[in-house]
């Protein structure tokens, strides 16, 4: 509210002149990393009281003696059962005990729980057994909050079910608070629009919709980000893409092809080793795909048993922050790095309003790193970033294998407070010969939220096999699927053409996981059954380089998606090249290719006019950020105030 109010005080404006509002929060995720959380119940089919400690019978690092799994939300003492059961299609196998839902009743009451999740086995073939519970405990106590799986998650795969619904239910008492007093803090002073929430999915919500299924919100800040990067892709023609996305906690890398980012069906929070895949609370909610490691402005240097340089996941924060912030930290982090290499500004940094320690930062490298192995400053510093950009430069190369994609074909957009300082060198390592570095690169996520299309996506279980293809049960299916997600999108599409798209989930029959198979947008026919193996194979060549010939092929899951028709820019025209006007200042830049310090030309962005060329190295200033050139590259302004790097062809080579 109080920077809502700053920024329409410049501006001259007032909350009723605003017609939209969107926010992006990390409250969800912060409530469930924090256990901020409500007092919450799970109540489960008799027999599966203790599916969320089972999980999914495996270990996330097999060999470590020490393992701990990920702390569950609702304690063993608040899990109860009661007698039901449906089967796999649906059927009706033990009908729900209504009394002993209703006993549970004083129970939730005596041990003050604030919401219930209710999960039963296969409630997503057949919800009646959860709607009914759910109407039950609300009769008993209106002021509950209750979450089914049904509705929160509705797909196969019990644990996974069970997690998303109990962390909806955990964070929803918080969530709907929350968003409650947005709303009507922003109706008291005079706002009669719309306010939207950013979901984890890339797409906008309305308040109301979040509400309910809170759960949606955990990635918001980042999917904004990756929106910014395809609209920066679709403006300049740029079909194959990879984001990177470099703030003060995390870097996060997305790939983005044809102008949309890759979608993903699941994702954890809360991880018990922070980037290790398995050791987090799963959620199985529409997210876009991207991977996140430790590795941003703050994170922390060090020297490990091995007297190796490992930096992150640990983050020193705003508070007390890098030690250049001069706030009271004494560990040295990647700012601090780059400022004693020369690359950041003291004096200009975040516009002026944060005057940097160069000593601090040297002292504390020195301390940590150049004294354990006897390094100067600046080869401290240099170690520092060699590993936290050869960190993502991995995590970009394992993503890249993945999702079956060839890393160097790709063009790299770079937005976040330190990713404009770290790309070129990133694109280094990867072999990339060019980068795009949009205008308002340091709030790249809070631009990508004002582009971002009304949406909702809807998915739901329903088992099949093509050769016996049940085109009327899918169509049952994605009809009703349909009607919920334009029901759910109409209030913010405020007139506004929609479109809609349709997947399937697939795989060979007995496989563990599916891939997407994209459906046509009208009913499916019993001899639909050969263009969908084809699409499959397609689509499954793609990421294992062949397919199985007439194996067997099913259908776990259906989707349906609904948005605004996406706003696609107008193609950016490239301007002749003129020499850029002359620099505004140098600054002192330690080259470790040269073991020596070198002056490096320092252009002011705002004094760039379109088609402007910077030969490398140098560095480009703005307010939010700063851009190094390094040798290797060249730098020119486009026409939409986007500063391209390029690779010198003499540069081909090197990395």
């Amino acid at each position: 509210m109080a920077g809502t109010r700053t920024i329409l005080a410049d501006a001259a404006r007032a909350f009723a002149d605003i017609n939209v509002f969107v926010h992006g929060t990390t409250l969800a995720t912060n409530a469930v990393i924090e256990r901020k959380g409500a007092r919450t119940a799970l109540i489960a089919t008799e027999g599966f009281r203790d599916t969320l400690e089972i999980a999914y019978e495996s270990r996330y690092d097999q060999y470590d003696v020490f393992i701990e799994k990920p702390k569950q939300l609702v304690p063993r003492a608040l899990r109860f059962t009661v007698p039901e059961r449906m089967d796999v299609q649906g059927n009706v196998r033990l009908p729900l005990d209504e009394a002993a839902v209703r006993a549970l009743v004083p129970m939730l009451q005596q041990r003050d729980v604030g919401a219930v999740a209710v999960a039963f086995l296969h409630a997503y073939a057949n919800p009646a057994h959860e709607r009914r519970t759910g109407e039950i405990l609300l009769e008993a106590l209106p002021g509950l909050s209750v979450t089914l799986s049904c509705e929160a998650c509705p797909e196969v795969r019990e644990y996974d079910r069970t997690s998303t619904a109990v962390a909806n239910a955990y964070i929803q008492p918080l969530m709907a608070g929350y968003l409650a007093r947005l709303r009507d803090g922003f109706a008291a002073e005079g706002f009669r629009g719309m306010i939207y929430l950013m979901t984890s999915g890339g797409g906008l919500t309305a308040l109301e919709t979040a509400r309910k299924f809170p759960i949606r919100l955990v990635e918001s800040g980042p999917a904004g980000g990756a929106i910014l990067a395809a609209n920066t892709a679709a403006e300049r023609g740029e079909d194959k893409v990879l984001s990177f996305d470099m703030g003060g906690t995390t870097a996060k890398i997305c790939l983005i092809q044809h102008y949309t980012p890759f979608k993903s069906r699941s994702f954890e929070v809360d991880r018990a080793a922070r980037f290790l895949k398995g050791s987090g609370l799963p959620l199985r909610i529409p997210v876009i795909e991207m991977v996140e490691i430790g590795a941003g402005g703050g994170s922390i240097a060090r020297i490990d048993e091995l007297k190796r340089i490992v930096v992150g996941p640990d983050s020193a924060g705003a508070e007390p922050g890098p030690a250049a912030y001069g706030r009271g930290g004494k560990q040295p982090t990647v700012t601090d790095a780059d400022v004693v290499l020369g690359k950041i500004d003291p004096t200009r940094f975040a516009g002026g309003t944060i005057h940097l320690n160069v000593d601090d930062a040297r002292t504390a490298l020195d301390s940590a790193i150049g004294g354990e192995l006897a390094l100067a400053s600046e080869m401290a510093a240099y170690g520092v970033g060699e590993i936290v950009d050869e960190n993502m430069a991995n995590a970009a190369r394992v993503h890249a294998v993945e999702r079956g994609a060839i890393i160097g074909e790709h063009t790299m957009i770079a937005f976040g407070g330190a990713a404009p300082l770290h790309a070129a060198r990133l694109a280094e390592k990867l072999g990339l010969s060019r980068i795009i570095i949009p205008p308002n690169a340091g709030v790249g996520s809070a631009v990508g939220f004002l582009l971002a299309p009304v949406a909702y996506e809807l998915i739901h279980s329903r088992y099949m096999r093509l050769d016996t293809f049940d085109a009327v049960a899918a169509n049952a299916l994605i009809d009703e699927m349909a009607h919920e997600a334009h029901a759910l999108v109409a209030p913010g599409a405020r007139g506004q053409k929609v479109v809609e798209t349709r997947v399937a989930y697939m795989r060979y029959v007995g496989q563990g996981h599916e891939i997407t198979v994209p459906l046509p947008l009208r009913p499916l026919q019993a001899d639909d059954t050969a263009t969908l193996r084809t699409e499959f194979e397609r689509a499954y060549a793609q990421l294992f380089e062949r397919h199985i010939p007439d194996a067997a092929i099913e259908a776990l899951s259906w989707s349906v998606t609904v948005s605004t028709e996406a706003r696609r820019p107008a193609a950016v025209a490239s301007p002749s090249r003129q020499k850029a006007p002359p620099p505004v200042g140098a600054r002192r830049f330690f080259d470790a290719r040269r073991s020596q310090h070198v002056e490096v030309p320092v252009y002011w962005r705002n004094d760039l006019v379109p088609g402007a060329t910077v030969p490398g190295p140098a560095i480009i200033a703005e307010d939010e950020t700063s851009t190094f050139v390094s040798q290797t590259f060249d730098a020119w302004l486009d026409a939409a105030g986007g500063i391209v790097l390029e690779r010198k062809p003499t540069a081909a080579g090197r990395a």
